[in-house]
């Protein structure tokens, strides 16, 4: 709950950006994995996912506002929950 209280207030000039995600056009079913799915099949989901996140206008933006609500789950701007894990595992040594 820590890094919710961080987050800034849902205003509209915050979120707006999300009108123009390309994933507003895809299943979500592409950006989080359903209970179970593991090895093989789950990197070739991601690995859909990012790709599709790579078209994205926003997706700086999107992937910023993942790290720093600390997404627990899905693909957000490009990167799985491994990647955003070690990002911010990074960001934390560098601050230490």
């Amino acid at each position: 709950m820590e890094a919710v209280a961080k987050l800034p207030a849902p205003t509209q000039d915050q979120w707006e950006w999300q009108y123009e995600g390309a994933c507003r056009e895809a299943d979500p079913d592409l950006f989080f994995h359903p209970e179970g799915e593991r090895g093989a099949a789950r990197k070739r989901r991601a690995e859909s996912a990012k790709e599709f996140c790579s078209r994205c206008p926003v997706l700086d933006m999107c992937r910023e506002r993942s790290l720093q609500a600390r997404e627990p789950f899905g693909v957000w701007g490009g990167l799985s929950e491994d990647e955003r894990h070690a990002i911010l595992a990074g960001r934390l040594r560098q601050a230490s």
